[in-house]
C-alpha cells in the first residue's frame, strides 16, 4: 500500500496568516495603550478628588471655626448691648417714678389752701379795675419757674471733671491728650468736647379759682341726668351745708363729676377747706370729693442744649486691677495739680463698666 500525507500549507497563506497576526497585535498594543492611559488618568482623577476632598474639609472647618467665633462675638454683643439697654430702661423708670412723685406732690400742694406769712414791704399803687359781680378777685394766681437738669450719658472708662474756675477746663481741653498715671500704669488720656443732650424750662401758670369748685365720686343712680343735677343744685345751695347761690352747674354722668361756679367766693372756699362732704340722695348718705377748679398753661418755653464750660470729658481710660473708687480718687490727683495744667475740681464721676447719666444745670 502507498501511504498518504497531509497536504501542507502554501507560502501565501502562511503570510496571510502573519500578517493577520501582526495586525491583532497591534490592536492589542493600542488597547493595552489605551488602558495604562485610562488607569493614569483614573489615579489622577482619584488624587485630584482626595485633594479637593481634603481642601472642602479644611475650608469647612475654617468656616466652621470663624462661624463660631462671630457667633460668640455676637452673643457678647448682643449681651452687652441688652445689659446697657436694661441699665437705661431702669434709669429711666427711676426718673419716671422721680417726675410722678414731683407731679403728685405739686398736685398735693395746689389741692390745699396756701398759707404763708409775707414778710413786710412797701406797696405801690398802680392801676384799678372794676369789680366783676360786685365781689373782688378771690383767684389764686401761681407761677412756677421749671428748669429741667441736662442729662449725659456716661459710657464705659469715660469720666467728667468740673472744676471751679472756667479757664482751668478751658486750657486743658486746648492740650488735648494727657499722661495720667494710674498707680502702676501710665495710661493716655483725651479731653474731648461734649455735646449735652436736650433740657427744657418753661413758666407753669396756675390760676385756682375762688368760687368754681369739682365735685367726683358722685353716686351712680338710675335717675335721668336732670334729676341728679337738680339734688346737686339744691344740696349745695343750702347754707346749712355751708353753700350759697349757684351760678352755673355742669354734670357729667360717665365720669361721676360735676363743676359747680357760685355767686360768692365764701361758699366754695367753705367746701374746699372740707374735701368731702356728704351728698343724701334717697335716703342715703354719699360721700364726694371736693376741690377746687384749676386752670393750667405753659409760658416761655425753651429748648436748650449746649457744652458745659467748665466740665471736661476724658475717653480711652484704660481697665486696671483698682476699684473704681481708687481710678477715680487718682484721676483726681493728677488733673488737680497746677504743674499738670490742673486746677480745684467741684465734682468728678468715672466709669469702669456699663453707663450711667450725669446732669447738668443751667449755671445762673
Amino acid at each position: 500500500m502507498e501511504a498518504t500525507h497531509p497536504s501542507n500549507p502554501s507560502t501565501d497563506e502562511m503570510e496571510s496568516l502573519k500578517k493577520e497576526l501582526e495586525k491583532w497585535k497591534e490592536k492589542l498594543d493600542k488597547v493595552e495603550k489605551a488602558k495604562g492611559d485610562l488607569l493614569l488618568c483614573k489615579h489622577n482623577a482619584d488624587e485630584k478628588l482626595v485633594k479637593a476632598r481634603n481642601e472642602m474639609m479644611a475650608k469647612f472647618a475654617d468656616l466652621k471655626e470663624k462661624h463660631a467665633k462671630e457667633s460668640a462675638i455676637t452673643r457678647e454683643n448682643y449681651e452687652t448691648e441688652l445689659s446697657l439697654i436694661n441699665e437705661e430702661n431702669t434709669e429711666l423708670k427711676r426718673e419716671i417714678e422721680k417726675l410722678k412723685e414731683d407731679l403728685a406732690k405739686c398736685n398735693s400742694v395746689l389741692s390745699y389752701q396756701i398759707k404763708k406769712k409775707v414778710p413786710e414791704m412797701k406797696m405801690k399803687f398802680m392801676e384799678m379795675k372794676d369789680m366783676k359781680d360786685g365781689y373782688p378777685d378771690t383767684d389764686i394766681h401761681c407761677v412756677f419757674y421749671v428748669n429741667t437738669k441736662i442729662p449725659f450719658k456716661l459710657k464705659k472708662n469715660e469720666a467728667l471733671l468740673t472744676f471751679e474756675e472756667e479757664e482751668v477746663a478751658q486750657r486743658l481741653t486746648k492740650m488735648g491728650e494727657h499722661t495720667v498715671n494710674l498707680d502702676s500704669k501710665i495710661t493716655n488720656v483725651r479731653v474731648e468736647p461734649f455735646a449735652l443732650e436736650m433740657g427744657i424750662k418753661f413758666e407753669l401758670h396756675v390760676t385756682i379759682s375762688g368760687k368754681t369748685i369739682n365735685v367726683s365720686e358722685i353716686p351712680e343712680l338710675s335717675i335721668p341726668d336732670d334729676w341728679m343735677r337738680d339734688k346737686l343744685e339744691l344740696h349745695f345751695c343750702k347754707p346749712e351745708h355751708g353753700g350759697g347761690e349757684i351760678e352755673n352747674l355742669e354734670y357729667d354722668k360717665m365720669s361721676r363729676r360735676a363743676v359747680i361756679t357760685f355767686f360768692r367766693p365764701e361758699a366754695a372756699s367753705g367746701f374746699v377747706t372740707q374735701m368731702e362732704c356728704p351728698f343724701v340722695v334717697n335716703g342715703k348718705i354719699n360721700l364726694v370729693s371736693v376741690s377746687p377748679s384749676t386752670e393750667k398753661h405753659l409760658e416761655k418755653l425753651q429748648v436748650c442744649s449746649g457744652i458745659s464750660k467748665k466740665t471736661i470729658l476724658l475717653k480711652g481710660i484704660q481697665e486696671t486691677d483698682e476699684d473704681e473708687e481708687s481710678v477715680q480718687d487718682m484721676i483726681e490727683i493728677h488733673f488737680q495739680k497746677p504743674s499738670n495744667g490742673g486746677g480745684e475740681i467741684a465734682n468728678i464721676k468715672y466709669v469702669s463698666k456699663g453707663v450711667t447719666w450725669a446732669y447738668f444745670e443751667e449755671d445762673t
